[in-house]
């Protein structure tokens, strides 16, 4: 009777483990994949695309500016020369944030124009300090813009919106980092959601295995 209820007991652990099992697999990718789905193409170095490679003050760094309402960028820092520069060249803003351009009041006359197709046009070149044009971001994506009077010189910038932009792991070549790549937070969820199982599962069995399996109560 005793061997017969500890089989019972043996089946029903068995059943039990790989119920928990598929569940904390099943729960794990699905976390992964919303993970995936929610956070865009973002989280890595973003990919300028080669853009900001000549940009005296540009050192592949971008300053993060995330969790601000309004971020300042300066118009005619010492860059490229002169005051031909925009400070920082690189800013990363959250979607909804308003950049200010600020100018400095050096360097002659500046202005703030999209490289290509983009929304920033400051209209024409000015040389008052102050902060003379603004522009809220509501798009997620990589806005590249110039000084059009210096672009020769290498008087350009980006603002980094949001999460949903290329990075330098998603393809696009240019920007160059010789970092280990960024592991994705779905692979690190999932990891983690493994990892768990698999010690789970270890504790379960060595308990089985010491115990016998046999968990039935006396009648």
């Amino acid at each position: 009777m005793t061997d017969g209820r500890a089989d019972v007991s043996r089946r029903g652990f068995l059943r039990t483990a790989a119920g928990a099992t598929a569940a904390s697999a099943a729960a794990g990718t699905a976390t992964a994949q919303e993970s995936t789905e929610s956070g865009g193409s973002g989280g890595g170095p973003p990919d300028f695309g080669g853009f900001l490679d000549q940009v005296g003050n540009f050192d592949g760094s971008v300053a993060d500016a995330t969790g601000q309402d309004t971020a300042t960028v300066e118009v005619g820092v010492q860059a490229n020369g002169g005051a031909f520069g925009f400070g920082p060249p690189a800013i990363h803003v959250d979607n909804g944030a308003t950049v200010q351009f600020e100018w400095t009041g050096n360097g002659g006359g500046h202005n703030v124009v999209s490289d290509g197709e983009g929304p920033l046009d400051s209209g024409s070149a000015v040389s008052s300090a102050g902060v003379n044009y603004e522009h809220t971001f509501e798009e997620d994506g990589i806005y590249p813009y110039v000084c059009v009077p210096h672009e020769g010189l290498g008087m350009k910038g980006a603002v980094v919106v949001g999460t949903d932009y290329p990075t330098q792991s998603s393809g696009g070549g240019g920007g160059g980092s010789s970092g280990p790549p960024e592991v994705p937070n779905s692979a690190k969820t999932l990891g983690v959601a493994t990892s768990f199982v698999m010690v789970a599962t270890l504790g379960l069995a060595y308990f089985f295995i010491r115990y016998g399996g046999d968990y039935e109560t006396p009648e």
